[in-house]
Parts: C-alpha cells; sequence; structure tokens
C-alpha cells in the first residue's frame, strides 16, 4: 500500500528511520491534532504497513528488520535496565558467549568492573565496549562481518563456537511469539545463536517487552531452551506459565 498523503508518507520514513512513531510526537511535529495523527496510524495498520503499540505504532514487518541505528534507541532505557539485571547474573572468574543485539550490548557494557571473565562474541560493537579491558580476556569469532550492524555470520562463525563450552550465553531476539518461540531475521545470525545456546551451560536471553509486539520469519529456539530470562516488563500468563514449567528464571529488570 502507498501512503495516501504526504503526511503519511513521512510518518511511515520516520518509522523506519526510528523504529516506533509516538502520536503525540507526530502531532507536534506536524502542527495537527492528535485525534488526526491516530487516523492517519489507524489507515496506515489497516493495510499493514504499520502495527499499533501502546502511543503509537511500529513498522509492521515479518521480515525485515530495523536499521541498527534504530533499534539502539528502541527503548534505550529499558534496555539499560536489562543489561544491568543481566551483568548482575554473571559471576567473576567465569566464561561467556555474547551474541549480535543492541541489548546483548548493554551486557557487555555493564560487565565493566568484572574480574576473570573470558568472554567470546560474534558481535563487533561487543569487541569495540570490551577492547582494553584487562580484566576481561576477548575473543572474537571468524567469520563474514555484516555491515548494518558488526554482526558476525556465517559457516566459519558457526564452527569457531562449536570448538567452546562456556558457563554462561547472553542472546538476544527479535521477536518472541506468543507460543514461546525466539525469532529472527536473518538465517545466518540464527545459526550463530544456536551454536551459542548449544555450546553454554547457563543461556540468558535478554529481551524488552517491545519483542512481544514484533514478529520474524526464522525460528533461534524456544524459552524453554533457558536457563533465565530478563526483560522490563511483566510477561502475559502464557509466556510466565511457559517459563514454570520449564524452570526458566524470570526477571523483571525494572524490579532488580
Amino acid at each position: 500500500m502507498k501512503p495516501a498523503s504526504p503526511r503519511q508518507h513521512d510518518i511511515v520514513e520516520y518509522a523506519r528511520m526510528q523504529g516506533r512513531v509516538e502520536v503525540e510526537e507526530l502531532a507536534a511535529q506536524f502542527g495537527v491534532t492528535p485525534q488526526t495523527i491516530r487516523r492517519d496510524l489507524n489507515e496506515l495498520c489497516d493495510h499493514g504497513v504499520l502495527q499499533r503499540v501502546h502511543g503509537g505504532a511500529i513498522l509492521s514487518s515479518g521480515v525485515t528488520n530495523f536499521a541498527y541505528e534504530a533499534r539502539r534507541t528502541l527503548a534505550a532505557d529499558e534496555k539499560h535496565k536489562i543489561g544491568a539485571a543481566a551483568a548482575a547474573l554473571i559471576p567473576n572468574n567465569s566464561s561467556l558467549l555474547i551474541n549480535i543485539g543492541t541489548t546483548t550490548e548493554q551486557v557487555a557494557s555493564a560487565l565493566r568492573g568484572k574480574q576473570g571473565i573470558l568472554v567470546i562474541t560474534n558481535n563487533i560493537n561487543v569487541v569495540n565496549i570490551l577492547r582494553g579491558m584487562p580484566e576481561i580476556e576477548l575473543i572474537v569469532s571468524g567469520g563474514v562481518v555484516r555491515p548494518s550492524d558488526g554482526g558476525v555470520v556465517g559457516e566459519a562463525t558457526v564452527d569457531f563456537i562449536r570448538q567452546f563450552k562456556m558457563d554462561y550465553a547472553v542472546i538476544g531476539t527479535s521477536a518472541i511469539d506468543e507460543d514461546g518461540s525466539l525469532l529472527d531475521y536473518d538465517y545466518r545470525e540464527v545459526k550463530a545463536a544456536q551454536a551459542i545456546i548449544e555450546n553454554a551451560r547457563h543461556t540468558i536471553l535478554v529481551a524488552d517487552s517491545t519483542k512481544f509486539e514484533r514478529s520474524a520469519p526464522v525460528r533461534i529456539g524456544h524459552i524453554s531452551q533457558l536457563a533465565t530470562f530478563v526483560t522490563d516488563q511483566p510477561v502475559s500468563p502464557e509466556i510466565a506459565a511457559i517459563c514454570q514449567e520449564n524452570n526458566v528464571r524470570l526477571i523483571i529488570a525494572e524490579n532488580t
């Protein structure tokens, strides 16, 4: 569907750049009432271009992820809290796998001050965050560097990860289905994430609540495979039941 007006076209472009648009911000930006913006969003959502969320909308795409910088700014405060809560679970003198994602990068930032940590990652941004810290030994996987976000992917990455058995893994996901499936967009990235889960004794998922509002086409795995799930808001009864039935520790970062 082609946006019906120049304003709707601009709204869609903002959503592509920022990941999420808010009713009040758009109303101020365009000098119209919030009711007018809600009508625009409703029309765009009816045609499948956007997807409504509380207070605004996100780009509706089950096959393409947001731009990296948009993902970094989306739910930034929540990701920071999640990162701190997850890093608190990692004891000194332990080994850790960290995969691609803006929330996993927050975990890496929160590792500052830890002692005797070995980190293996396929995320160039994590390398930049942790390099130069003498108390953290850092190993980066081989593979193809994805220019869009600095992720290292491909068969070489998977083969490299499979050489190790680490104490912990910290993984992110692009979307969480209502049945507990963890979803992503890039098949190559998913293969690396699956190898990370398989080669860690304790897997920690870090994902903010917006991941429940999204969809993606490739299955990483299932919540039942995790040891711990750190998020920022209470989850649905269905997800809570999956966690309870499979002994997955559920941590709400705001309460830590």
